[in-house]
């Protein structure tokens, strides 16, 4: 274990000094491949499995395919349309200030959140001060990240985990709604109601209609990830397909999506995960956890929640993910209700983390400071911290 927790400090001092997840992974790889003494020719099983794994090559191609669809919705500039559509739709501002940043970000785009910021200032108005409406745009933006399938780290726990998509969303859909409630709870109810315009029922009807034509890939894709038992990448390059006679690309269009849609770092990162993962179950690192666990004072559910959101908070999401997943599931009792525990702990953390690009963009954006993000964020989550550490506890009497 002693070797486990040096390969795991190499991450964290990799990230710490700001070095790519690729980088910091890697060398770890390469430091713990020294200290279990893997010879040559187990080591290329172990590239050889990282690289050309089923696993691997699912996910590579999952990340390609949803990027590619990405740049298409950016394209016709669906996003903005949605949201254009939503306010149109329902009226009330402070449903539009929760959904309009939630739809945004179901695009897994760091951009996203500067979509959602100009929007918010519209709706909040002066009734929520700078700040208030900076946690608005990221949290609601962001709260997609901690379950739909079609986001990386959702995607990496899923498969590090050999869980289903569907009961995993079914399971985090409660804690969904704590994230609206709190956000409400805290910041939304100070902007009042205020119908932006009563509309016609012929009005609203046009509008629900533009909506489902802006989202309706998003939706459906999600859908059919839920439902089919089809690799994600083939779901999606048939929505791909759907939506070039849909939306009338032209072959110029395309052409240079098939470039931007191969996002070097994130596959890079993807193969260095696997490869990492190989190595852990080479090593029997995996196989030792159970017992060492079992000799502790400290629950092993807790101790690895609470592992799991300190270590994002100072590595980040994907290199946590990509540590603790195949760790916590190789614990006796770890299922469902661990991994919903695990992703909430890590939602918490990217909420208020420096790791997080994201959060830097939108005080760059409202010219304020992480500091300040940061502040207005963790009342909210530690309320949630707790609520989730109870929802766990439901959940194992349950499933």
């Amino acid at each position: 274990m002693v070797s486990l927790l040096i390969v795991f400090a190499v991450i964290v001092v990799g990230v710490w000094l700001k070095r790519p997840l690729y980088q910091s992974l890697g060398a770890a790889t390469i430091v713990g491949i020294l200290l279990y003494g893997v010879p040559l020719p187990d080591l290329g099983g172990i590239l050889l499995r990282g690289l050309t794994g089923s696993a691997t090559v699912n996910m590579v191609l999952s990340f390609y395919t949803i990027t590619f669809l990405q740049r298409m919705l950016q394209k016709r500039d669906r996003l903005t349309q949605a949201e254009a559509a939503l306010s149109r739709l329902v009226g009330n501002r402070r449903i539009n200030l929760m959904l309009t940043p939630f739809v945004i970000g179901m695009m897994p785009s760091v951009g996203a959140v500067l979509i959602a910021a100009p929007i918010v200032d519209r709706l909040a108005g002066e009734e929520l001060d700078r700040d208030e409406r900076m946690f608005v745009s990221s949290y609601y933006r962001h709260i997609s990240e901690a379950f739909l399938p079609t986001y990386t780290t959702i995607l990496l726990a899923l498969q590090l985990s050999g869980q289903q998509a569907l009961p995993f969303l079914a399971a985090m859909l409660p804690m969904v709604l704590v994230l609206f409630y709190l956000g409400h709870l805290f910041y939304v109810r100070k902007v009042s109601r205020g119908a932006e315009g009563r509309a016609t029922k012929a009005a609203r009807r046009t509008a629900a209609v533009a909506l489902l034509r802006c989202l309706w890939s998003i939706l459906l894709s999600v859908a059919l990830i839920l439902v089919l038992p089809l690799p994600i990448y083939v779901i999606v390059v048939g929505i791909i397909l759907a939506n070039v006679f849909i939306d009338r690309f032209t072959w110029q269009e395309l052409k240079p999506m098939f470039r931007s849609a191969f996002e070097t770092k994130l596959i890079v990162n993807t193969i260095i995960i696997m490869i990492f993962k190989e190595l852990l179950t080479y090593a029997g690192v995996l196989d030792q956890l159970p017992q060492l666990f079992a000799g502790l004072p400290v629950p092993a559910d807790l101790l690895l929640g609470l592992t799991m959101l300190v270590g994002t908070l100072i590595a980040g999401t994907q290199a946590m993910v990509a540590v603790m997943i195949p760790l916590a599931f190789a614990t006796p009792g770890s299922g469902l209700a661990l991994l919903t525990l695990l992703m909430c702990m890590s939602y918490i953390a990217a909420q208020v983390t420096p790791t997080h690009i994201c959060l830097s963009v939108v005080a760059e954006y409202y010219r304020s400071s992480l500091v300040a993000l940061v502040r207005k964020t963790l009342p909210v989550v530690g309320i949630f911290l707790v609520v989730a550490v109870g929802y766990y506890y439901l959940l194992t009497l349950i499933l």
